[in-house]
């Protein structure tokens, strides 16, 4: 299948494809997933950091690299193309505390917390996720299904 990477601060989302989407070696960063099966519309978005208020000045030139601007995109975006928030399945994975076993920073436990946060306010469960530990992970979501698959050092999975 013909894929389209999602790297740090980028976002696709679209109709039904034969297309995949992929986004590879995700340390500290999440990647969100989205699909309505009635809309037959998909996305994935990778974000780097929790808030925006921590760097107003980049949020501005890249608002895709925050969770809590980044995340609104992706749902306008499918919003834009057919998709509901009832219809809406919600996937993710990352925020690992890759370099920072000692807790320093915690920034992946800080994005996968600012997540869940923006998720609670707005009522929107998370169907399945793959998220902490210490070690990165790749996701791949084929467009024609919405199936998502999580590729860790131990192997691979659907979540």
């Amino acid at each position: 299948m013909p894929v389209i990477r999602v790297d740090i601060a980028e976002m696709h989302v679209g109709r039904a494809s034969a297309d995949g989407l992929l986004s590879e070696s995700l340390g500290s960063c999440m990647a969100v997933t989205l699909w309505d099966a009635e809309a037959r519309v998909g996305g994935l978005l990778r974000f780097m950091l929790p808030e925006a208020g921590l760097a107003p000045d980049k949020a501005r030139a890249a608002p895709l690299m925050f969770c809590d601007t980044g995340v609104p995109l992706l749902f306008k975006k499918a919003y834009e193309l057919g998709a509901t928030k009832k219809g809406l399945i919600i996937r993710v994975a990352g925020g690992a505390q890759l370099m920072d076993e000692q807790g320093k920073f915690n920034l992946g436990k800080r994005n996968y917390l600012t997540l869940r946060k923006l998720f609670w306010k707005n009522n929107i469960p998370i169907v399945a996720e793959d998220v902490g530990g210490h070690s990165g992970r790749s996701v791949q979501m084929d467009m024609n299904s919405g199936a998502v698959t999580v590729v860790t050092r131990g192997g691979e999975r659907s979540l």
